[in-house]
């Protein structure tokens, strides 16, 4: 007998990537009921969340509590600036609400920590968003599962976003004031990159890094024991004036004897017709697998092309649905999801690992 219940959604905070939402409300069991966030945030966030609410045609609540009591909600759908992120899961999950949440999964261990308690104390389940339904994604992973190249033993990812990030390195004239970070990721909202949204400045590992992790995890099954990692700001003047990176490289200790590796940054709009270069290389005891991330696409050129459109477009890809699918099997079966709470915990602790490496130079062990 086929699943047929609808479930009523919050969406606490859409200031940061509000598509999570639309690809919850993409599929037919899941519905947009309330926005709603915290009377103090401030008033940019409250602009925000009001313009996504109308868009929806559905009520913008400065009350977060309240919205999740009065409105029959069984989801919560969590989006806010980086740091708030647990602080508004964990309350969601004290009142028994499943979660939905936006990417990183923390920016401290102590909150992760907190998170991971409140949500397995309540039941409730939980997705962290991602791309692992992209379909050269799965794929890859059937292949694996197939056994098509043996057994792997290597896996190597080429995580590239195509995003400018404001001026380029060396571009601030000497005596000028460095470049505020939330102001700027607050104006860089316009156009899409605005990833690192908050307070506190956050690099391309730290944004991105659960994206290329995700790939390694769920075509290998695999888990990261250690890291080796080195990262510079090379591309962009706002990463170099608040001390984070916006290229790293990775390397990585799995489980099993499984060695991994990941190169990841944000690169600049021009270096790429389509967004980026995403490439997953893997090796295995019979052959090989290479994968771009971007197939199938197709490319559209023609007279009077705006700059910044894309030449190179996706196509046929149902991530986002697929996600929501995902997420709605977990409820009505009570299982875990494609990626849970577990799964991203594993993610944030290498992610901080890496950064640790790269802090003090030395390999350091994920715990």
């Amino acid at each position: 007998m086929a699943h047929s219940r609808k479930y009523r959604c919050a969406v606490l905070s859409a200031v940061k990537h509000d598509y999570v939402a639309r690809g919850m409300a993409s599929h037919p069991r899941f519905e947009l009921v309330v926005v709603a966030d915290d009377p103090h945030a401030p008033q940019w966030a409250h602009e925000r969340n009001q313009q996504f609410a109308d868009a929806h045609s559905i009520p913008y609540i400065r009350d977060v509590e309240r919205a999740l009591k009065e409105f029959d909600i069984q989801v919560a759908i969590v989006s806010p600036e980086a740091e708030r992120h647990c602080s508004l899961s964990i309350r969601a999950a004290q009142l028994g609400k499943h979660i939905v949440q936006d990417k990183p999964l923390a920016t401290r261990r102590a909150d992760a920590d907190q998170l991971v308690e409140a949500i397995e104390k309540a039941g409730v389940r939980f997705l962290m968003w991602n791309r692992n339904f992209m379909p050269a994604v799965l794929h890859a992973r059937e292949q694996v599962a197939a056994g098509a190249i043996g057994t792997p033993y290597a896996i190597h990812v080429d995580f590239y976003f195509a995003k400018d990030s404001g001026p380029p390195r060396g571009s601030r004239q000497l005596g000028y004031p460095p470049i505020n970070w939330e102001a700027h990721q607050i104006a860089a909202h316009i156009d899409g990159a605005d990833g690192g949204l908050g307070r506190e400045p956050m690099g391309e590992l730290a944004v991105e890094g659960i994206y290329p992790l995700g790939y390694i995890c769920f075509i290998t099954g695999s888990t990261v024991q250690r890291v080796f990692a080195r990262s510079t700001a090379f591309f962009h003047q706002v990463h170099a004036d608040n001390g984070v990176e916006d290229l790293a490289s990775v390397s990585l200790e799995m489980a099993g004897g499984l060695i991994g590796s990941i190169a990841i940054g944000r690169i600049g709009l021009a270096s790429h017709p389509s967004g980026g270069e995403i490439k997953l290389h893997v090796l295995g005891s019979l052959g090989a697998l290479v994968i771009s991330e971007a197939r199938p696409e197709v490319g559209i050129y023609h007279k009077n092309q705006a700059p910044k459109e894309s030449r190179q477009r996706r196509v046929a890809g149902e991530n986002d649905f697929l996600l929501a699918d995902d997420f709605a099997l977990a409820l009505d079966e009570k299982r875990d999801t494609v990626m849970g709470i577990r799964a991203s915990y594993a993610i944030f602790a290498t992610v901080e690992s890496a950064l640790e490496s790269c802090r003090t130079g030395q390999a350091v062990e994920v715990r």
